[in-house]
């Protein structure tokens, strides 16, 4: 790992260079994404030749890679990085890959290739999750009408004047649901706020819901490729019905309108997560596998 190192705010420049010219389709390889979780992953990275090379290396799992971000053949790219795993651990995998770059540089002799649904990412046309078109979305139209009808509310973009309040929603929202006993949540908590306080220089795009000058829910996320854009984060107060409904319709008018499709990550295995994201129809998943080194 001597040419390794941590992911640390002032690499974002190296970054967006790779990601520009090998855009990606899976919702990790954002550089926001990769710094706000760097608690939860520790990733570290190198370059080498074209190739931006990284390493994840969770404490309560075995280190393993991310795909090879660059432009042109990554098969040989693979095996570099696959190399500097196995300095690391006895099992040499690549996780979070996506099923055109299996197909397209994987050896299927030098690597089982294991299905990751929990991992998957859900993928939406935006104009369905901005217009709720058709009787499949009549729930969804409901819920949001009623907010609509109910509510005198402002929708406002982040700025510094809001953090605050972002960070101050996410701490009643943490209390709620016990984030302190929740590994999981307890991580996430972790991550809004460092994205959050990070955010003039990861540049990301946020908005929020306020009722009588107070948030009570928001969103935040980035262009992933040309033609998607990526939701990281999207919370609202439980209490107020069809706060959800409300801030995620406008905030991919306000901030996505512009592209195709918009992806809101994955389920991670959780079922109310899971029916969630599945009640808001995707378009596609983004179908990713764990590559496993043969011995």
């Amino acid at each position: 790992m001597d040419d390794f190192k941590p992911i640390e705010l002032g690499d974002i420049a190296v970054f967006k260079e790779f990601l520009a010219v090998d855009p990606p389709r899976t919702s990790e390889l954002t550089f926001t994404n990769l710094f706000m979780w760097r608690n939860r992953y520790r990733p570290a990275w190198r370059t080498w030749q074209d190739f931006l090379l990284l390493i994840l290396r969770p404490d309560d799992e075995p280190p393993f890679g991310l795909p090879p971000v660059g432009k042109g053949d990554k098969r040989e790219a693979i095996e570099v990085l696959c190399g500097d795993l196995a300095k690391l651990s006895s099992e040499v995998k690549i996780c979070r890959a996506e099923a055109e770059f299996v197909r397209t540089y994987v050896d299927r002799d030098k690597f089982d290739s294991i299905e990751d649904p929990d991992n998957s990412d859900y993928v939406y046309l935006t104009e369905n999750l901005i217009h709720l078109p058709g009787n499949r979305y009549h729930r969804k139209k409901n819920h949001l009408n009623k907010f609509l009808k109910t509510y005198a509310f402002e929708y406002r973009e982040l700025d510094a004047g809001l953090v605050t309040q972002f960070l101050g929603l996410q701490e009643a929202w943490c209390e709620l649901r016990e984030c302190r006993i929740n590994p999981g949540l307890f991580q996430e908590n972790i991550a809004i706020y460092e994205a959050l306080t990070n955010y003039e220089v990861l540049g990301f795009t946020g908005g929020a819901i306020l009722i009588d000058s107070k948030v009570e829910a928001f969103c935040f996320g980035e262009p992933l490729n040309p033609e998607t854009g990526v939701i990281h984060i999207e919370k609202a107060n439980p209490d107020i019905h069809g706060l959800y409904a409300a801030i995620n319709q406008r905030f991919c008018m306000e901030a996505f309108s512009q592209l195709k499709y918009i992806n809101r990550e994955q389920d991670l295995g959780l079922e109310g997560l899971r029916q969630a994201k599945l009640s808001y129809l995707p378009d596609h998943m983004v179908e990713k596998f764990t590559l496993i080194r043969k011995q």
